[in-house]
């Protein structure tokens, strides 16, 4: 594994130095790069945390990953440069859900002249470090939020028309057994929404494209627009929008499909109302 690769992938061209604005880029050029991507959860390939295989799929392969297999890669990459990170399980909806959703979703914390939140897992979220302080921050056309709460966790919530919109962390409790549950568990639960659904998207400056299933949308600041994906066009779809290329895509097609017809029926993508993620 050579960081030089990865740079590469990722189309950083700066320096790589101890400072703000290299974090700042790498995490800018990676959020707008790498898809957020569960096809190998839909081939019913087992997702783990060994850096090398993740270091294959996205660096060598091209592919994206999911938030476990995002940051563990970017945080490999800023230690090799010598940032101080540290990797934080958080729980996407634990607001509503409580304590249980603790490790449905990692995060990284990486300590400069202050400490910076660093999220490239969420498929449509910051774009850049936010300072880890509470407070408002404008990225575009975006605001995100943090907020300490009275039982010492903290929460981030997510620009306006994101989905997901919230989640909360303890950054004194990394709690990386519950990532480990939690990573097994949305891979191998039937009634998971990552087992149940293809997801795909790229993030944009000002925009987030999205496929899950069959709908293909753009969402964006002034709304959203959606169109359904046929199975002559999946494939190209995922290779030219998102970048993902794998020989067993088309093997999917007869179970997206066929999900898409339990839920959605035979209404045309006009009549379809689709908020989720």
């Amino acid at each position: 594994m050579k960081l030089d690769d990865y740079l590469a992938r990722i189309g950083f061209a700066g320096d790589t130095s101890l400072t703000i604005d290299c974090l700042t880029e790498m995490h800018r050029c990676h959020a707008l790069s790498v898809p957020y991507e569960n096809v190998d959860v839909q081939l019913s390939r087992v997702l783990d945390f060994d850096l090398e295989r993740i270091f294959h799929k996205i660096v060598t392969l091209k592919r994206g990953g999911w938030c476990f297999e995002l940051h563990l890669l970017f945080s490999w990459a800023l230690r090799e440069i010598g940032f101080d990170v540290s990797t934080v399980a958080a729980g996407i909806h634990r607001a509503e859900d409580g304590d249980e959703m603790l490790g449905n979703h990692s995060i990284l914390l990486v300590y400069l002249d202050e400490t910076y939140l660093v999220d490239l897992g969420l498929g449509d979220g910051p774009r850049e470090p936010i300072p880890f302080r509470e407070g408002t921050f404008t990225q575009g056309h975006f605001e995100f939020t943090l907020e300490k709460l009275p039982d010492g966790y903290w929460r981030f919530r997510n620009h306006a028309w994101a989905i997901p919109d919230n989640y909360d962390f303890d950054p004194n409790q990394p709690d990386f057994d519950k990532l480990i549950k939690q990573c097994h568990e949305l891979q191998t639960d039937p009634e998971s929404g990552f087992v149940r659904n293809l997801v795909c998207q790229i993030m944009q400056p000002e925009q987030i494209i999205c496929l899950t299933g069959r709908i293909l949308r753009t969402k964006t600041q002034s709304g959203t627009k959606k169109s359904l994906v046929s199975q002559s066009e999946f494939e190209n779809v995922l290779a030219d929008v998102f970048g993902i290329r794998d020989q067993e895509i088309a093997s999917l097609w007869p179970d997206i499909d066929a999900r898409h017809k339990a839920v959605f029926g035979d209404k045309k993508i006009a009549e379809i109302t689709f908020d989720g993620f």
